[in-house]
């Protein structure tokens, strides 16, 4: 995380992190009680969300409703480099990891 009203003392209604998928990677599928926004900084990638997928790419941003299983998987050559804004702030009680 690189800003979170918790540990950093700023008063803001969601949390901002930065991930990296290696390429061949993936995230873990999971769902949040929160709603989250990525912002796809380089690489490309795939991202699932729901029943849908979507090729992802540098510039691509990506609305994820709050309870949707989601994942993103790098399918470059690569690291894919993401923004990842989640509202309210992100709280290990409010994911649910799906494997």
């Amino acid at each position: 995380e690189l800003l979170h009203p918790e540990t950093d003392g700023v008063d803001l209604s969601y949390s901002l992190a930065c991930a990296v998928v290696k390429p061949g990677g993936r995230t873990l599928r999971h769902r949040l009680d929160s709603t989250e926004v990525y912002y796809i900084i380089f690489g490309t990638g795939t991202m699932h969300v729901g029943d849908e997928s979507a090729i992802v790419h540098a510039g691509h941003c990506i609305h994820i409703p709050a309870g949707h299983e989601q994942w993103i998987e790098n399918t470059g050559r690569i690291d894919l480099a993401f923004l990842c804004v989640v509202d309210p702030p992100w709280d290990e009680g409010d994911e649910e990891v799906l494997e």
